[in-house]
This record gives C-alpha cells, structure tokens and sequence, in this order.
C-alpha cells in the first residue's frame, strides 16, 4: 500500500484556524464501520448514539506550552525553542531554531530571567538537549506556564487568544507536545449526560509527541517508522474495559492516542488491556487486526498521514476516503480545531 493512496484534495479555506464555540457545537459525521453509511450530526448529538454500558477511553494527558523563546548570551539573538521530551530532571530534548544559533556551549535567558537555558548537546537528528535552570528556586512547569505558548501545528496560522482552548476540559497530566484534539469537542455538561445516560469513562495517558506532525516521506507506507510516546493505563481502565467487553457493551476511544495505547497495550499481554506504562510506537494500518476497539471518535486528519492510515484499518480504505470527500462536499472544518468523526 502506498502513502499516496492516502491523498485527497483539501481546499485551504476547509482547514479550521480557531476552535468553535461552544465546544460541543461543531459538526459530526456518523460513519458506520461494518456499512460505510454516512450521517451528519452535530457532536451534541453523540449522547443518542451511546447505549447504557458502553464506555468512553479519555486520554487525559494536558499539552505544555512548549513554545518558548530565548535571547542569546553575549549576542541577544533570539532564539525559538520547542520542548519535546524530558529526558531527565531539568534537562529536555528541543528543537531551535535558527539551530546555527543555538551550539552546543551556548546559553540563553528565557523570560526577561525567569529562567536560563544551556545547549548541552547537539544530537545526530538536529535536536538540542537544553538544561534549563529557573531562578528564585521557581518550579520549571510554573515558570514555563508564565513563559510558553501553546505549540499549535503548522497549518494554523491565527494566534489562539485563549490557551484553554487547546485543552481537554479533563485534562489533568502534563506532557504533551500536542493536543488529543477529538477530546476537545467534550464540555463537562456533555460528558456528565453521558455518564447520567449509564456511560462509563475511563482514562489513558498518552503524552502526544510532535511526531504526530511529521510526515510520512516513504513510497510504502510499511517502510514508515513511528515515533515514540510514553503512555499509562491505570487500573481502574483496565478493569472497566474488561467488565464492559464481559457485560457486551462497546469500547468507543476518544481520539487516536486513546486508541494507539489500548491497541499497544493489547498487542503486549495477548489482545487483554492491562494496568501498565511504557512507551509505543505502534504504527496501525490497513490490515491491522483489532483487538479492543469497538468505536473511534477523531477528528478529520491530514492527507497521507499516519493517523488516516489509521481510521482506514478501523473503518475500512473505501469508506474512510468516501466520508473524507464527502466531508469537503459538505465544507467541514479539518484538523485540529474543526468537526469530528464517530465511527461505530
């Protein structure tokens, strides 16, 4: 199977640049996984496609605002820096740019001296390891929470006014370089009828990597190598998903990061969600079998990407690419802050 097979024409103007309000106002398109049929809803009107004892997977990991900008030492050029893993206590592995700014030796002041950054490394792939220290004896998240800006993809080019609004209304773990954007569709209100209607949430954590940007650059899609993200599942999700399996009811994940970590998770201890952490690159494609999946409510993904790849093995090649031009027929907002997709 080719990367291309993934493309289809998006104009520009369908690519949503700020979030809907209210939240649970945006667009929904229903597609049926065994059928391929297609309904258009509003994401309000999930609740009367839940059945009592169903349960919804949240991932409830919360995005840094990993964007920070630092002025050089002895230079006062400034410098761009994006945080992407911690890698140990106060140092993180970054990306810079102008990276020929930012060797390895030199140093910066964040925040009119909130805090100071060091280049330790500079790593094959162009990545920086940074130290950074903040003054005053500040916690590093405290301090960057004052300094950093949301990390919004690429192709959104308006400036977020509100830094909520790239949140989850639960989440609650700091860690993520990205948003779990299907989640943002939920209000408390929607998800309190949903558990008054019999439904169960449960959460993961999947800390969102920068990685999920990236594009796919090879010919075969099979040739592609994921990135890597660190995830959790408590026990307490462990033990709802197997009771509503045992009670047939349908495990519907709210978003793809939910999905990847049960689905890695899975594949681990012989097709049983169990409690754990680690880390997954688990790249999921046309073929992929299944194991715990029932429902997948995502966003509209970009062309070619890994995370289309990844809504075609659930629902099907033919019917994923009929609902997506459907879905510019219909002017649908795309990506991270546009409509969503159910599919059960």
């Amino acid at each position: 199977m080719k990367t291309s097979d993934f493309y289809y024409d998006l104009p520009q103007r369908l690519i949503a640049q700020t979030p809907i309000e209210p939240r649970d106002s945006s667009r929904m398109l229903v597609l049926g996984r065994e059928t391929g049929a297609i309904e258009h809803l509003h994401f309000y009107d999930i609740l009367d496609k839940l059945n009592e004892g169903d349960c919804l997977i949240l991932n409830d990991s919360r995005v840094l605002p990993a964007r920070i900008y630092g002025i050089k030492d002895g230079t006062g050029a400034r410098v761009e820096f994006l945080l992407l893993k911690q890698v140990r206590g106060s140092i993180w592995e970054c990306l810079a740019g102008p990276g020929k700014r930012a060797k390895a030796g030199t140093s910066f002041v964040f925040g009119d001296g909130i805090m100071t950054g060091r280049v330790l490394e500079v790593q094959d792939d162009g990545n920086r390891l940074v130290e950074f220290i903040c003054s005053g004896g500040e916690n590093f998240f405290s301090a960057l929470d004052k300094i950093g800006q949301m990390p919004l993809p690429p192709y959104i080019t308006e400036e977020l006014k509100d830094k909520e609004r790239y949140q989850t209304v639960y989440s609650r773990e700091l860690g993520s370089a990205a948003a779990p954007t299907a989640g943002l569709h939920f209000t408390g209100e929607l998800l309190e009828k949903a558990k008054a209607k019999g439904v169960k949430i449960g959460f993961v954590t999947l800390h969102v990597g920068l990685g999920t940007f990236r594009p796919v650059k090879v010919d075969d899609v099979t040739s592609h190598k994921m990135h890597s993200e660190h995830y959790e599942v408590p026990k307490e999700t462990a033990a709802l998903i197997a009771q509503t399996k045992k009670n047939g009811g349908r495990v519907i994940s709210v978003g793809t990061t939910s999905c990847r970590t049960l689905e890695a998770v899975a594949t681990e201890h012989g097709g049983t969600v169990v409690p754990c952490d680690g880390w997954t690159d688990i790249f999921i494609y046309p073929g992929y079998r299944f194991k715990v999946l029932d429902g997948l409510i995502t966003n509209f993904h970009l062309p070619e990407s890994t995370l289309i790849m990844l809504v075609s093995a659930f629902a099907g090649y033919d019917s994923i690419m009929n609902a997506y031009n459907e879905a510019v027929k219909k002017e649908y907002r795309f990506f991270s802050f546009g409509d969503a997709m159910l599919i059960l």
